[in-house]
């Protein structure tokens, strides 16, 4: 027998299928949702049935299928964990069918969550679930939250759900990114900063999976504004040899105020006053220095144009020596103790002798292990990466070693190569390999030795493969808790590396600097001294990847190609003396206020007002200001539009 909430919630569902919505069902997103549950999936509110999840076999090959957005995804999954202040929540990623594949939660709490179904490979799809985050943003194709009551089935009232869609370089839907938190203390007014951070971090493995997918092809990034190309609202279009469009992201259609039908197969000379030579000439490998470009219409825009520089057809070079390609460095070895572990690391790898990198959490232990793989032979071999703690252990020994097709229920007929054979001839990086269960630190050891990998069902196959383990944990201390295997602890330890912490490293500032350069990604970008050394002053508890991802955000946030001391977050300002204080006072003094009066870190409001304004700005422009088309693009009613523009104090001409 169902318990009173859940009735009482089943009761006002059905409200709305008898025309008199009340609570959350007064809604019309709502409404429309708790309908088609109710009249299309014949949904029952009150059933308190467990989600449906995905055999081990198919939830493999979903994996498979989205393997590298899962791999964009993990950096920014960790990092908006991070900024949500980690506990409480739980960062998801779904396919385009709203299947959970991959989870960050804190590990205490991973139980909270899989009791309220948010399991590796279940089905969140609005069919199978009702009204929720994943399924219901699938279904229309916006960012939004689900709050609670929101939700249609009983079950999940305990949730808050803020959800945003990815969609691929062709304008599918590719994934939905969801923050869930199972807390009841959470509001609604407390998810406008949760929502803009999903929807940041969703447009941002939108940007590095265009970006990675056509990495072969000539890109145009552009922008109203030279300061915003390389941000997550600049238009993207990547075109082939002859010029012709191959894709466009949203923020591209937009700019051009096109649709993606009128875009793909035609000619760039269609959209901007530009010859296709001159165009072609302005490209660099890495992406040139935005320069203005005018549209068709007369409209000024600020380009950059990835690819190779072709030479105008008029003219005809001399025949050049080839010039060795530069490579851009992986990691910052400035520091002369760490620049002493990567000499001594390279010469005991080339002679194969396994390496066991050490390190606190973040520290930069995958980019050593990258960079030492192509300082060696085997450079332009495989380097594949598999981290032990981030994949569950009921999957993590097909991922590694692979399966026979047919093996077990589910699997796919073609079976599926493991990590070990896709680096055959090059380097595996085993990630967290302190975390990796007993069972299958067993069958590794027999791989390092026999030099064979047996796949799940399979036959052995002969593998070719170095090993580079790294770990935040003292792998004695746990083969005295007898919790990791002592013979392959020595079998790993060829030579062991203490990476250091940032804190500690005597090239923090060229690390800084370093690190600068690759999150601008060619775009100008100075700081102001008194910032540089506020960042230099911060202890860094998350190291190179706390370093990382504030740089990114304090780049993507940049409007004048200058970051001031006051630009940083309150948490490294409070660090930089009398001087910080003071301007730390300034800011707040006036900062807007958000719904409940109460002034908002500068880290939580900033990301909202920029997100939303910036994508409401774009499309607006786009549609040039035609409100009925702005609300059909994005989705919403024309009231939840007028509710935004007020929100944001945008009018035309202000």
């Amino acid at each position: 027998m169902q318990s009173n909430p859940f009735s009482r919630h089943a009761q006002q569902v059905l409200t709305v299928a008898h025309g008199q919505p009340s609570g959350p069902g007064s809604d019309p997103s709502i409404a429309r949702s708790w309908l088609r549950c109710l009249e299309d999936y014949h949904l029952d509110p009150a059933r308190a049935q467990a989600p449906v999840v995905l055999e081990h076999g198919r939830l493999l090959e979903s994996r498979e299928r989205l393997h590298q957005v899962l791999q964009i995804a993990d950096t920014e999954m960790n990092s908006l964990h991070q900024q949500l202040s980690g506990t409480g929540h739980a960062v998801l990623l779904t396919d385009a069918r709203g299947v959970i594949l991959n989870c960050v939660t804190a590990p205490n709490e991973r139980r909270i969550f899989e009791r309220a179904g948010l399991w590796l490979g279940a089905d969140w799809s609005e069919a199978r679930e009702g009204t929720n985050g994943i399924g219901t943003c699938l279904v229309e194709r916006q960012a939004l939250t689900i709050h609670q009551d929101e939700h249609f089935r009983g079950r999940h009232t305990g949730l808050t759900c803020s959800a945003s869609p990815v969609f691929d370089p062709h304008g599918e839907l590719l994934a939905v990114l969801d923050v869930s938190s199972a807390r009841p203390d959470v509001s609604r007014q407390s998810q406008f900063h949760t929502m803009a951070l999903v929807n940041l971090s969703a447009k941002m493995i939108e940007s590095c999976y265009f970006l990675r997918h056509f990495e072969q092809q000539w890109l145009l990034r552009f922008h109203l504004q030279a300061e915003s190309v390389g941000l997550f609202s600049e238009g993207l279009l990547a075109f082939d040899g002859d010029g012709r469009i191959c894709a466009a992201n949203q923020s591209a259609l937009n700019l051009l105020g096109s649709i993606r039908g009128g875009v793909l197969g035609k000619p760039l000379e269609r959209f901007f006053a530009c010859s296709h030579d001159e165009l072609f000439s302005r490209a660099t490998p890495q992406g040139s220095s935005a320069w203005p470009l005018h549209t068709r219409d007369g409209r000024q825009v600020f380009a950059s144009l990835r690819g190779q520089a072709r030479a105008p057809v008029w003219s005809v070079p001399a025949a050049l020596p080839q010039a060795r390609p530069v490579v851009e460095p992986v990691i910052c070895l400035l520091d002369p103790a760490l620049q002493e572990d990567f000499r001594r690391a390279v010469r005991v790898f080339e002679r194969d002798v396994p390496l066991l990198l050490r390190g606190e959490t973040g520290c930069g232990k995958e980019a050593f292990a990258q960079a030492v793989h192509q300082a060696g032979a085997r450079r332009h071999k495989p380097f594949v990466a598999i981290n032990c703690a981030s994949i569950p252990e009921s999957l993590i020994e097909s991922e590694l070693f692979g399966y026979r097709g047919g093996s077990f229920t589910g699997s796919r007929k073609e079976g599926m190569r493991g990590k070990l054979l896709q680096a055959d001839g090059g380097t595996l990086l085993l990630d967290e390999i302190g975390d990796m269960p007993l069972a299958l630190q067993t069958r590794l050891l027999r791989v390092l030795e026999e030099r064979q990998v047996v796949p799940i069902g399979g036959e052995p196959q002969a593998v070719d493969v170095r090993i580079i383990s790294a770990t935040h944990r003292d792998l004695l201390e746990r083969v005295e808790q007898g919790s990791f295997r002592e013979d392959l602890y020595y079998r790993l330890n060829g030579l062991e590396v203490a990476l250091p912490a940032v804190r500690e490293r005597s090239d923090k500032a060229a690390l800084l600097d370093f690190l600068l350069r690759q999150e601008a990604q060619g775009q100008r970008v100075q700081l102001a001294a008194e910032a540089r050394q506020a960042l230099l002053d911060f202890a860094w508890p998350g190291n190179v990847r706390q370093m990382r991802n504030v740089l990114r955000t304090l780049v993507a946030l940049c409007e004048d190609a200058l970051i001031a001391l006051s630009d940083l977050p309150a948490i490294i300002r409070s660090d930089a003396g009398p001087v910080g204080a003071a301007l730390c006072r300034e800011r707040a003094a006036r900062r807007p206020q958000d719904l409940t009066g109460d002034a908002q870190p500068f880290r939580d409001t900033r990301p909202l007002l920029h997100a939303e304004h910036q994508a409401l700005m774009d499309v607006l422009e786009a549609k040039h200001w035609h409100l009925t088309r702005v609300a059909e693009h994005l989705g919403i009613s024309r009231n939840t539009l007028y509710r935004k523009l007020r929100k944001h104090g945008i009018a035309r001409g202000a």
